[in-house]
């Protein structure tokens, strides 16, 4: 497993979940939501320098069969742009059911409405990360699909 802190990033239309690991990998917390649209990207990229980032981890949205979605390609473009933008190296990583597993998580929660919306958004981004560290101390690698800087993965 390497050191170093990752990025879990959950880009929805409207939002963008953000969540942190420890410096060894082992856990993921929330960070934030940061609202999509015009400096999304440098605060991600802020983050990420603060944080002095190994790497970040873009969530994929996927069909239950594997398919591509509507998000998808807006996805693939999101962490393209990302890796220009923060010169780290970004992975994409199937993200199928993070969404479903986060809302699950706070449906006992007393939140509700948009305060919910925007901590769903921190959650999912936990459980991909979370994912993501999980497969890469069982394999050894790191997990996801690395992105190129020109959108290619």
């Amino acid at each position: 497993m390497r050191d170093g802190i990752r990025l879990g990033v959950d880009v929805g239309r409207a939002r963008i979940g953000i969540a942190r690991s420890d410096p060894s990998g082992l856990i993921a917390t929330p960070v934030e939501t940061v609202p999509r649209g015009e400096g999304d990207l440098a605060r991600i990229r802020s983050l990420a320098d603060e944080l002095d980032a190994l790497e970040l981890v873009v969530g994929l949205p996927v069909s239950l069969s594997g398919s591509d979605t509507a998000s998808t390609e807006d996805a693939r473009v999101f962490a393209a742009e990302l890796a220009a933008a923060t010169g780290r190296p970004v992975r994409l990583l199937d993200e199928r059911l993070t969404t479903v597993s986060a809302q699950t998580a706070l449906r006992g929660s007393k939140r509700k409405g948009r305060s919910q919306r925007a901590v769903i958004d921190q959650v999912a981004a936990v459980i991909l990360l979370q994912h993501a560290l999980d497969a890469e101390r069982a394999r050894g690698n790191p997990a996801g699909a690395l992105v190129d800087q020109d959108g290619g993965s």
